[in-house]
């Protein structure tokens, strides 16, 4: 995850200079969503009509479609994320059906936090439209690792591949102490004791981290990656 909030200004086109960054990563087989909501600030889907036009604009702005008004260029981005930590539950399935309506190629994945169901996005779970859910398995103590201990990780593990259709669910961690107010997993035991006890699963799709920025400043996904 890579958080672009005040590095460039979206409404002088400032940020339309990230679309050669872009093709690039893509290029190179990375797949480049954008993430919607997340945890500050008030958002929320007012009606099923409301999802129709969220999604069509989303569609010409960032993905296949066409306007002139374009925020990050003329980069085509692979899906959409929903990192939906606020405001209303209601017509996040709606958004989600709109944008899958425009085919395959728009993946549709969601970052809910480790509780299960998930308050905000759990009914949009349900409806079997997301692609991968990198579940945030961090500042939530009833449901994280903490201090040697995974039981309670392990078992919100298994709520949620059992419990919502998607094809692969990640282990969402932060990348250094840092980047989380807990939940942190030192990279010897999550090689040791974490991944041993979840990689069985067949919806099993990897590690995500938040976010690249403390990734680059800890060496975090180099230590792991032979692991994942």
């Amino acid at each position: 995850m890579i958080n672009l909030a005040g590095h460039c200004d979206p409404y002088s086109k400032g940020c339309t200079g990230l679309s050669s960054d872009i093709e690039s990563c893509q290029a190179k087989g990375i797949k480049v969503l954008l993430s919607l909501g997340g945890g500050a600030g008030s958002y929320s889907i007012a009606s099923t009509q409301d999802a129709s036009q969220v999604a069509i604009y989303l569609w010409n702005n960032f993905l296949g479609g066409k306007s002139s008004s374009r925020p990050l260029g003329p980069a085509i981005l692979d899906g959409i994320d929903f990192d939906i930590e606020g405001g209303s539950n209601q017509h996040w399935g709606d958004l989600a059906k709109f944008l899958k309506g425009y085919g395959k190629q728009v993946y549709i994945t969601a970052a809910p936090q480790c509780p299960f169901p998930d308050a905000w996005i759990g009914n949009a779970l349900t409806t079997g439209l997301f692609d991968f859910v990198w579940v945030q398995f961090y500042n939530n103590p009833p449901c994280q690792y903490t201090s040697g201990a995974i039981s309670n990780l392990e078992d919100a593990w298994k709520q949620w591949i059992s419990g919502i259709p998607a094809n692969k669910i990640f282990l969402g961690l932060p990348a250094s102490p840092q980047a989380a107010g807990s939940g942190f997993i030192p990279s010897a035991d999550l090689i040791s004791n974490v991944l041993p006890a979840i990689k069985g699963s067949s919806k099993y799709g990897g590690v995500m981290l938040w976010s690249r920025y403390y990734d680059v400043q800890s060496g975090y996904s180099s230590s792991i990656r032979s692991h994942v």
